[in-house]
């Protein structure tokens, strides 16, 4: 993992925690939360307040999130809301704090300026023993606080501010006014400058969370289903329950609820040249593996080794390959259906409030694309970085800090046609009416082949 760390394609945009004002809030916070504090006087932490080096310390990964439900927190700078989110148990955390920090960011600018500021992320359960009790998560509720408890000292001061003026005898109790006064001294004037956080509430329809191996939760579509990463979970309450390995089954399902579409007819981008690097990225996976050594080659010289080895490449290239021959020159009409191993690589996800969710799952069934894997589904990544070969490793690292980490915004734009958080939320409004896909792929792309009638269960790369 040295070469992603030296790289900043891990652990990479965290915030610097360095002043002694700042270690010694963070404590404070953490004392509050967990009863626990760091001896540490530089560190870096994550969006949520997670740090690496605190977690490596204390021999904790989960410190701030121990039964892997109710996600703490610990805010020392608004700046946190350009961090990533660590150890993700739910595709949805970093959304739901994102946009609680950028909710209430002049709040917590102040705030922070003096404190930091704890809280959590609030499900209806403490804990997930069983795959049922995902369905009890229905919303996320944001609970904070600074250490001193300057928003309860508030609330309170607000209190007794409307008895002071609603009751008669306010001007002479003096027992009121010298509670005022104390509670004043420690929050300010709440009548002129209101100290309050928005605790918005937050849905959680559709997910995925890394409990019980893995799972894809679509309940808020027309045709419900649960999506297993490992083995398939049993006693949910849907009828849908697939693997991955069941390509027909999940190919039907994301047409029926209109959450794929075609790269090469996909509107904003250049199809056929994505394919084409998806092309590059199986052809690196393939020939890494087979030891060959890969350093310095430019794209071109990469297109004239896979043109040598073309009968070592795997079918998802070839199939690709059939679609670019179509798209660029009009070449023989590829039948590529959900049988085909090549046939989710040549997706990508509707512009709907469920994008992000869909490439997540469409990063996780088509592994030999390293690209799509790192941006939408970096847990996957790095579990599979950990048992590539050396110059698979080398050729990755190298690519990603070049083409993609250099400028993250453009590269998204190229490959979606618009640019994703990978979050779990889309930049769509929330209210917008869900697009219903009447019209067939067959219909749409031409010779893109119709869902395959057979059972399309194979194993997965």
């Amino acid at each position: 993992m040295k070469r992603l760390i030296s790289k900043g394609l891990m652990f990479g945009n965290l915030f610097h925690v360095a002043s002694p004002a700042l270690v010694e809030r963070y404590n404070r916070a953490l004392k509050h939360l967990t009863g626990k504090t760091t001896r540490l006087t530089d560190f870096h932490v994550d969006i949520s307040g997670y740090s690496p080096e605190v977690g490596d310390e204390l021999g904790d990964d989960h410190y701030l999130n121990h039964a892997g439900v109710n996600r703490q927190f610990i805010l020392l700078s608004t700046e946190q809301k350009r961090c990533p989110l660590l150890n993700v148990k739910f595709s949805t955390s970093r959304d739901i704090l994102r946009r609680f920090i950028a909710a209430n960011e002049s709040q917590l600018f102040a705030l922070t300026a003096t404190d930091a500021v704890a809280g959590e992320l609030v499900n209806s359960v403490f804990e997930v023993a069983t795959p049922a009790q995902l369905f009890d998560i229905r919303q996320v509720r944001v609970e904070a606080d600074t250490t001193r408890g300057t928003l309860r000292q508030a609330d309170q001061l607000a209190e007794l501010v409307d008895r002071f003026k609603s009751e008669e005898d306010g001007w002479f109790d003096d027992a009121l006014i010298a509670e005022m006064i104390a509670t004043a001294e420690k929050t300010g004037d709440v009548t002129r400058n209101p100290v309050r956080l928005k605790h918005e509430v937050f849905e959680q329809q559709n997910f995925w969370t890394a409990h019980f191996g893995g799972l894809y939760v679509f309940q808020d579509v027309e045709h419900p289903a649960l999506i297993a990463s490992g083995e398939k979970p049993e006693g949910v309450p849907l009828d849908r329950v697939f693997d991955l390995t069941q390509d027909n089954a999940i190919a039907k399902f994301l047409e029926l609820n209109g959450l794929v579409e075609p790269i090469i007819r996909a509107r904003g981008v250049d199809g056929a040249a994505i394919l084409r690097q998806k092309m590059g990225f199986l052809a690196i996976s393939v020939l890494a593996e087979k030891g060959m050594d890969l350093s310095g080659l430019s794209r071109s010289d990469l297109r004239r080794m896979a043109a040598r080895h073309a009968s070592e490449l795997p079918a998802e290239f070839e199939g690709m390959a059939a679609m670019v021959r179509w798209a660029e020159s009009g070449g023989k009409w590829p039948r590529i259906k959900s049988d085909h191993p090549a046939y989710f690589y040549c997706l990508r996800a509707t512009n709907t409030p469920n994008r992000d969710l869909v490439n997540m799952l469409l990063a996780e069934l088509t592994p030999l694309d390293f690209r799509q894997l790192f941006i939408c589904h970096k847990e996957a990544f790095y579990q599979q970085y950990r048992s590539w070969l050396e110059a698979k490793k080398d050729h990755v690292v190298a690519f990603l800090a070049r083409e993609y980490a250099m400028d993250k915004a453009g590269a998204r734009a190229a490959l979606f046609g618009h640019e994703p958080d990978m979050s779990g939320r889309s930049t769509m409004a929330q209210d917008q009416p869900k697009q219903r896909r009447t019209d067939s792929l067959v219909e749409r792309v031409g010779p893109w082949g119709a869902v395959s009638s057979r059972s399309g269960h194979r194993g997965r790369r």
